[in-house]
């Protein structure tokens, strides 16, 4: 059983920063990719930003220049710096791992969600 632990989600005013951390614990022999979605009020989840084993890193067009998505494949641990936040960067967001577990099965699991709201 992996599980995905979730952190740093809260309130902040419009031009701020949050930076959201996700660590990955269980039955994972090797990590694919570490992502974030995001879900708000009414819409749909959307992808903001991928890392992949091999570090290359793949953002949203709404996010470019504001988020820095990280990851340390040791710790099995994906951070999103996200700066010059806006209050259309409120959501629910949400961690994502690829991984293949030690019977080389590609498997997908997802976080609990962490909230994030920018305050205008």
């Amino acid at each position: 059983q992996v599980q995905l632990v979730e952190s740093g989600g809260g309130l902040v005013q419009a031009g701020g920063s949050l930076r959201l951390s996700c660590a990955a614990s269980g039955n994972i022999f090797s990590i694919n990719t570490m992502g974030w979605y995001r879900q708000a009020p009414g819409k749909q989840r959307e992808l903001v930003a991928a890392i992949t084993h091999g570090d290359r890193t793949s953002y949203a067009d709404s996010v470019k220049g504001r988020f820095t998505i990280s990851g340390d494949n040791v710790k099995k641990t994906v951070y999103l710096q996200m700066n010059s936040l806006k209050p259309e960067d409120t959501a629910v967001y949400y961690c994502n791992v690829v991984y293949f577990s030690d019977s080389y099965t590609e498997l997908e699991v997802w976080g609990q969600g962490t909230l994030v709201t920018v305050s205008s």
